[in-house]
């Protein structure tokens, strides 16, 4: 046991104030000095999680408080994220479970709550935001001890110690109505409730990677929690890998301690602290270091595995190469072999097509989260829907069922009621709530695709989904998620007000005047569940007559533009979205229209 250190996590439903909270933390650590400006959300340190305002990536840092150092995992709210929650939670012996005064336990909470006490882990209860308008701290605690009675927790799990505050204002207090002071019964509260890490000084080194970090100057980083012995530069190590249970020799080169916001080299690293060493030509999550040739490989939980499957593919639209330097399959494999090495929660697989790859993931957020990386890498792909991954049970078809949750104005239960019924879904409950009503709903993973955009425009942008992985169950048969068509573009060049006004005509518009479309590139949507070809890029006649007509460009309402999440649950199964640094656009798999046609006929033909 090392007496001087704690190994915590921060986990929590997205949008409950886990970073913030750290934030806090880092800021009675004495991270900044008097006078240094501290940052909002310091820990989100991605392009993506600042501009989304959500954790992606799980990541360390350290706090000394009195003589003690805290190691703190920062984690993601997001169900797609859970291979970062699962990894973060092997390198510490207790959690810090942050639940928002007002909303109470969620969907997630569930999740990382259920993984925490799977993995024996001491459980400390921080109710947030209890400065929220309408917040009940005292009722939401009830609702906790409810769910960890729920998830079959321990006693001593059950009785887990509680503090009250606000992440946001500075303050934490033992009970509702004390003085609201500072971090202190959070800090002491860590320290009497979470063990020090269980670690042999005195064995020989060996360490569980469950992170890898990237330097431009060393290379590969790998991030674990020492359970034995001592690690120094200069030591040689022996590698023993996870996929194929090799050993290799390597040598360690930098050792790295996580303090702050940064990281600071150290000659040595003790048992029980969390560390990153490089030296490494090739290491993977999931490989034990150890100092001993024949030592034997550490345990490696498996994580849940993925749910839905898309295809990454070359893009062989004519306008590939304007807008990304990065476009052929080559470098489209390295780049998703690369983000294999350090995202144990995805798979990739070469297709039996050339330049189509098989992505398999947790969810589309994760997939849009790698897409938008690699286009601001300078890549141009195409993306394909997601399908779900079915399995064979006793000779029979079954696929993936999730919970879903959703949080709507009393106004809109109908709309979201009668669209859970055509994604056959199950209600399985209702509670009404001052402002709102809750819907607790079972649906198949292929129904909740997309559903995410109808809630948001049945509810004014007003409903919240969340959703959590399930079962797997009996396939359910057809399920109809989008019931319109597209409009799809006949012509190359640039699109024009004029024609854009009669396509207006026929549906909405995904695209503005000034444009450039092709041939099978779809510029806007069809209410009815057919496809329409259209000429966006017709141009006015010129005569020597004023027509009355004349500045119609007043009636062209604006271009819907779609996110790029919400471009990938859109599509149909025929089409891809195109993905360049500066565009998404949509299009069909086969952009000739009669090509298209003969593919489709053929098609009905086998089904007949």
């Amino acid at each position: 046991m090392n007496q001087s250190i704690r190994n915590i996590a921060i986990i929590a439903h997205v949008d409950h104030g886990k970073t913030t909270l750290v934030d806090q933390l880092l800021k009675e650590g004495g991270v900044y000095r008097a006078n240094q400006q501290v940052q909002v959300r310091a820990m989100d340190s991605m392009d993506l999680e600042k501009e989304k305002g959500i954790t992606i990536k799980a990541k360390n840092t350290s706090v000394h408080w009195k003589d003690k150092i805290v190691n703190i995992v920062d984690t993601p709210g997001h169900a797609d994220f859970g291979g970062e929650v699962e990894r973060a939670l092997r390198m510490v012996d207790g959690v810090l479970l942050v639940i928002d005064a007002y909303d109470g336990p969620q969907a997630q909470t569930r999740f990382v709550l259920r993984k925490a006490l799977a993995h024996g882990l001491k459980v400390v209860i921080v109710i947030n935001k209890i400065d929220r308008d309408n917040a009940e701290p005292a009722k939401m605690y009830d609702k906790v001890l409810e769910l960890l009675m729920e998830l079959n927790a321990t006693e001593e799990q059950f009785d887990a110690p509680v503090v009250y505050g606000s992440g946001r204002d500075g303050y934490m207090m033992y009970h509702l109505g004390e003085e609201k002071k500072d971090m202190t019964p959070l800090f002491q509260t860590i320290l009497d409730h979470v063990p020090p890490p269980f670690a042999k000084p005195d064995e020989p080194f060996h360490m569980l990677v469950s992170n890898i970090d990237w330097s431009d100057y060393v290379g590969r980083i790998a991030v674990g929690k020492i359970l034995g012995g001592t690690a120094k530069i200069g030591d040689t190590v022996f590698v023993i890998r996870h996929s194929d249970h090799k050993r290799v020799r390597a040598k360690i080169t930098k050792i790295f301690e996580f303090t702050g916001l940064g990281t600071r080299e150290t000659d040595s690293a003790v048992a029980g602290n969390i560390v990153g060493i490089a030296g490494f030509e090739d290491v993977d999550i999931g490989d034990t270091l150890t100092v001993d040739e024949a030592g034997h490989a550490l345990p490696f939980t498996q994580i849940d595995p993925p749910t839905l499957e898309m295809q990454f593919a070359v893009n062989d639209g004519p306008l590939v190469g304007q807008e990304g330097k990065l476009v052929t399959s080559r470098q489209l494999r390295e780049r998703l072999m690369r983000e294999l090495k350090v995202n144990v929660s995805i798979q990739i697989e070469d297709s039996d097509k050339a330049g189509i790859f098989n992505v398999k993931a947790r969810g589309a957020m994760q997939v849009a989260v790698l897409v938008e990386t690699m286009r601001r890498e300078g890549f141009e792909l195409l993306v394909s829907r997601p399908t779900v991954i079915e399995k064979i049970v006793d000779g029979k078809r079954h696929e993936p069922y999730e919970t879903v949750w959703i949080e709507v104005p009393d106004e809109c239960v109908g709309a979201i009621m009668q669209n859970l019924a055509n994604r056959k879904g199950q209600l399985t409950n209702m509670e009404k709530h001052s402002h709102s009503t809750m819907i607790e709903a079972t649906i198949t993973t292929r129904g909740l695709i997309g559903m995410e955009i109808d809630v948001v425009n049945a509810t004014s942008g007003r409903g919240v989904l969340s959703h959590l992985f399930k079962e797997y169950g009996p396939y359910a048969g057809e399920v109809l998620t989008r019931i319109t068509g597209t409009l799809i573009a006949t012509e190359a060049g640039e699109t024009t007000t004029y024609a854009l006004l009669m396509v207006q005509e026929r549906g909405k518009l995904f695209c503005g005047p000034g444009e450039q479309v092709y041939e099978g590139m779809i510029v806007g949507e069809n209410p009815r569940n057919e496809d329409i070809a259209c000429n966006a890029v017709r141009e006015k006649k010129l005569t020597n007559f004023r027509s009355q007509g004349e500045g119609v460009a007043a009636g062209l309402t604006p271009a819907t533009k779609l996110s790029l999440e919400r471009a990938i649950e859109y599509i149909a199964s025929d089409e891809f979205v195109e993905v360049t640094p500066k565009n998404l656009r949509l299009r069909k798999r086969i952009l000739n229209n009669g090509e298209r046609q003969k593919a489709s006929k053929s098609q009905k033909n086998k089904a007949d």
